[in-house]
């Protein structure tokens, strides 16, 4: 399907020229995006996902459960 996908945005790019420098920019967007989350996943302030090298382990014990338990 991808490459399905990919063959018919180069068949569009070369019967409209005009598309080629949005096509560019939205890959360059959507890489962007992807690579910046990643970078914000992987960051120190992320330290739920990773419970046995918690560097803080005293910001989480002592929190208030604000809400019922279910």
């Amino acid at each position: 399907r991808l490459i399905k996908m990919i063959k018919t945005m180069f068949q569009h790019a070369k019967k409209h020229p005009g598309l080629i420098p949005q096509f560019f920019f939205m890959t360059l967007g959507i890489t962007g995006a992807t690579l910046y989350l990643i970078r914000l996943a992987r960051g120190p302030h992320v330290t739920l996902w990773d419970k046995n090298n918690n560097p803080e382990p005293w910001n989480y014990k002592n929190l208030k459960k604000e809400g019922p338990d279910f």
